[in-house]
């Protein structure tokens, strides 16, 4: 869900498949938690049919009843169950059957935001961007399964998972919460994340449909975008989702796309998701994103969530009456409820009750699966002179600034949760959008801590980093520094800069300058600028690393994991190579806030008016956008060291009507270590070199990767197939998926700028279905 409602609670309202890799996956350490025993899911036609039945033996007041839902802190007396301080909450039909519906956020664990339950915690996954980065499915299947299992023991049986949105602009605010750049990496994630949520039998949401792609106005936003370049982009990533996760529900979004709010656009909740992908299950809104009842409804918006936070509850009376005078058909609120009730029964919610009271939750085998996610997606960006691991040598460490004695950096935004072992900074937000409901907080597991415990021989000590001049001098008399930067974002803000705040680079170039062994780890919510890059040899990317953020840090610091994260999300150079170097509007909406300040008796019909976001990148999102524009960045997407090292050798291509790469993994270096080979795909021009028909390089793109572990030595022989809808273009005029025939061009690479094995195959041409 996104949660930059809660601002209206405070008067603010200036802001309203074909398989893709053949080749064995390494799978989590710690296997995911089992789902509940229960009656056989219904599924496809015999879920449907269920709820048909169901349906019409409704009165209409008991289908009303059913499309719209409470928001609890707003929906005191509203209903005789017991209502759960959270998200959302549905009544029941005792007399038919239909179970009560309690909603909870969100993607990285039972979120509690601002602790509306006090003292209940959840285990803490790190960021969504770091689960990206293990490039590995079942990492973020184990994540999703156990977290849907602690939502159902806490009562609740919808979970608002499932971010897709894919990153096109670094500065984004819920960047972190997100899956990256690449439609079919973040499909592929979310897909699984969606299904072990739901493993529980339990509702994963998949959202938000379509464009939520910054915070800035994000309530009032036009996303614009030709609706071949959003195929092959963010609705390519939302496909694979669904295929791969078949989630109850799918959220629509705040923005408009293309002229028509996100929760009203027929092109999208009709014509995609339900006609051309035949989607199932129900469309909710999110949580203050409803403007109207009879065109909503008939766009195919079939349920209104956290009512209380609309200017009206326009699925209660308003709906009945427009069944009633005609402007709502009854088939169309019979369709709206027969897909609420077949969503929670395929995924087995229906029949799986809650418990009656809070089940136990074995928090310390979660807290494992969490420590293995932030182990798999924490990225060694760089590491010259093999500065790390730690040499045992080292005796004096010294660790600066990043709180890192006591913890570490959280995300903000309906994503935070209240972590088991507590929160041991924790900063109300005097201003901003995402005042009423963000917190900046730290996870309680110290990296000073953990690297203490993980080398008994070395004299490991902290400074706050704040006196810059102080910082230098420790460093200086240590034998290495560890600088650890922080940057906090939230969902309902975006970043106005890519450079680290509070006079961090400033920190980090001096240490540097004093102290040659120095490592820079960085808890940031995507990509930053690194000005000093020149000057410190090993940069270490840890994202939001979740509540055993600590633990994994030291292990891959210390050398007890070997680093195996690639980048999901492309770091520039400067923030002038992205498409757009800084949040639109953000001028805009810095005018209305200043204009609501000097009149506050009026702030509330103080409004940001719509704006366009052009998003002239097209499907060329990321990684791509780069190579179209010759640009190279930082860090390329696909980007990750090891301790380790891999060749790749003997290659085949095959073409014809599936196009595959067989080859070799070696592992060339001396210890154990995971890899993520990858193919990306482009087709070629008859003098060989790709164009868009301008002059322009054709961008290639990811068409599939896998991960694995080798020993030292080891060698496995590894087929990628590609995804079919990367390799082929969306034609509106089929309307559907085309192939051209011809020649290809294929990467066997390391990472998206990785051109050192480039081979070609010849494909037969090929349609498919939209």
């Amino acid at each position: 869900m996104s949660t930059g409602y809660r601002a209206l609670m405070l008067g603010v309202s200036l802001m309203g498949i074909a398989a893709m890799v053949e080749a064995r996956e390494t799978p989590a350490k710690v296997a995911p938690p089992k789902a509940p025993a229960t009656a056989t899911q219904d599924a496809g036609p015999d879920a449907r049919r269920r709820a048909e039945a169901i349906v019409a033996r409704m009165t209409i007041d008991e289908k009303i009843k059913l499309a719209h839902g409470l928001f609890p802190p707003m929906a005191a007396g509203k209903t005789r169950d017991t209502l759960i301080p959270s998200a959302g909450h549905i009544d029941g039909i005792a007399r038919l059957g239909v179970p009560l519906v309690r909603e909870s956020d969100a993607s990285l664990g039972v979120a509690n935001q601002v602790e509306q339950r006090k003292g209940d915690v959840a285990t803490a996954l790190p960021s969504g961007l770091a689960t990206a980065a293990s490039f590995d499915p079942e990492i973020a299947r184990a994540g999703g399964a156990m977290i849907g299992a602690e939502a159902r023991a806490k009562r609740f049986n919808v979970l608002l998972a499932g971010g897709v949105n894919l990153t096109r602009d670094p500065w984004n605010g819920r960047n972190f919460e997100y899956l990256g750049e690449d439609p079919l990496l973040a499909g592929s994630m979310a897909g699984a994340h969606i299904a072990g949520v739901q493993s529980n039998h339990i509702v994963s949401t998949v959202k938000h449909l379509a464009l939520n792609a910054q915070e800035t106005g994000r309530m009032v936003v036009d996303a614009r975008i030709g609706e071949a370049d959003l195929r092959m982009s963010d609705l390519l990533a939302f496909q694979i989702a669904i295929e791969r996760g078949k989630p109850g529900s799918v959220m629509c979004a705040y923005n408009k796309v293309n002229g028509d709010w996100a929760c009203e656009n027929k092109h999208l909740m009709i014509d995609v998701l339900k006609r051309d992908w035949g989607y199932r299950g129900w469309v909710m809104s999110d949580w203050g994103a409803v403007h109207s009842t009879a065109k909503a409804a008939n766009a195919g918006l079939d349920q209104q969530s956290g009512q209380e936070l609309d200017k009206a509850i326009y699925f209660g009376a308003p709906l009945k009456a427009a069944v009633a005078d005609g402007s709502v058909s009854r088939a169309r609120l019979d369709n709206m409820i027969v897909r609420y009730l077949t969503g929670l029964i395929e995924t087995g919610a229906y029949d799986t009750p809650m418990p009656a009271a809070e089940a136990p939750i074995p928090y310390a085998r979660h807290a494992t699966v969490a420590q293995d996610a932030a182990e798999a997606g924490i990225v060694l960006l760089k590491n010259d002179r093999d500065m790390l691991p730690i040499a045992r040598t080292a005796k004096r460490i010294v660790l600066i600034g990043g709180r890192a004695d006591v913890g570490v950096l959280s995300g903000g935004g309906s994503s935070q949760v209240r972590s088991v072992g507590g929160a041991p900074i924790e900063i109300p937000l005097t201003s901003g959008a995402a005042m009423s409901f963000a917190r900046y907080t730290y996870h309680a597991s110290s990296p000073l801590r953990a690297i203490t415990a993980a080398m008994p021989g070395a004299v490991v000590t902290f400074v706050d980093g704040k006196d810059t001049e102080a910082a230098a001098r420790a460093a200086r008399d240590a034998d290495m520094a560890i600088v650890f930067a922080t940057q906090w974002t939230t969902e309902a803000q975006d970043v106005p800069t890519l450079s680290l705040p509070d006079n961090q680079d400033a920190l980090i170039a001096a240490v540097a300058k004093a102290q040659p062994r120095t490592v820079a780890v960085l808890e940031t919510g995507g990509p930053v600028l690194m000005p000093w890059i020149d000057a410190v040899p090993a940069v270490l990317q840890a994202w939001y690393p979740g509540q055993r953020g600590g633990e994994a840090i030291a292990n891959i610091l210390t050398g007890r994991v070997s680093p195996s994260g690639r980048l999901p999300i492309t770091f520039p150079a400067a923030a002038t190579q992205a498409p757009r170097p800084a949040p639109v509007g953000l001028d805009r909406l810095t005018s209305v806030e200043a204009q609501a300040a000097a009149n506050p008796a009026n702030a509330a019909a103080i409004q940001l008016e719509s704006f366009p976001v052009d998003y002239v990148e097209g499907a060329d999102v990321g990684y791509r956008w780069y190579e179209k524009q010759r640009q190279r960045p930082l860090f390329a997407f696909g980007h990750g060291l090891s301790f380790t090292s891999f060749a790749y050798r003997n290659p085949v291509v095959t073409g014809g009507r599936r196009l595959s790469v067989t080859f070799d993994v070696v592992n060339t270096g001396r210890r154990a270590g995971a890899d993520v080979p990858q193919i990306y795909v482009a087709q070629a021009a008859a003098d060989g070199a790709g164009t868009d028909g301008a002059g322009t390089a054709t961008p290639m793109r990811l068409a599939g990767f896998t991960r694995l572990t080798l020993k030292p030595g080891e060698s496995r022989r590894v087929t990628l197939t590609a995804e079919p809808r990367v390799v082929a273009q969306y034609d509106t005029a089929l309307p559907g998926w085309r192939i051209a025939g011809g020649r290809y061009r294929v990467a066997l690479a390391h990472d998206a700028a990785d051109r050192s094995q480039l081979l070609t195959a010849t494909l037969e041409p090929m349609t498919m279905k939209p």
